[in-house]
């Protein structure tokens, strides 16, 4: 497996991916991610060169987006909120590949690439109800920030998210 920024080539079937991601979800009544969010933000992600895929031979087994800034930052009671810290976001494992370790694999590259950004702190948001992946997290030696970070989709749903963070 192979650990590399996303290209625009890969954008057809990371929202094939992600859309498989999104089924999986709501059929253990994770109903957080849809057909706008995440792949909506791929291609912007890619243009950024903050989108990583994690390449089995020629099929994507997972992504992520690795960013300096998160909207939702200032709501968590960090740790060290002046540190510098990456966020990540947009953290999936294809459907075709759960119940293999991609996940914690995923995070230790996550780790080791904001390590060499410099970064003191890796951060990431998750929705209340993803048991799952809170599970993943404290496994891999995320702590629980104090907050919750209240986000409004639209009239009839609002996500909690809670913030874990992790000392690089």
């Amino acid at each position: 497996m192979e650990l590399r920024l996303a290209n625009e080539g890969d954008l057809s079937q990371l929202k094939i991916m992600y859309k498989k991601i999104v089924a999986q979800m709501n059929a253990n009544n994770i109903e957080i991610w849809d057909e706008i969010y995440p792949s909506e933000f791929l291609s912007e992600d890619i243009n950024q060169k903050r989108l990583y895929v994690l390449i089995d031979q020629e099929t994507i087994a997972g992504a992520f987006a690795l960013s300096d800034t998160n909207p939702g930052e200032y709501a968590m009671q960090w740790e060290n909120k002046q540190a510098k810290a990456f966020y990540i976001d947009r953290f999936g494992v294809n459907a075709d590949y759960l119940k293999r370790g991609l996940g914690s694999l995923m995070l230790k590259e996550a780790i080791a690439l904001a390590k060499e950004k410099e970064a003191e702190y890796l951060r990431l948001f998750v929705v209340d109800i993803n048991i799952p992946a809170i599970h993943l997290y404290k496994k891999n030696g995320f702590i629980q920030a104090e907050g919750v970070l209240e986000e409004k989709i639209d009239d009839e749903l609002t996500l909690w998210e809670y913030g874990f963070e992790i000392k690089l």
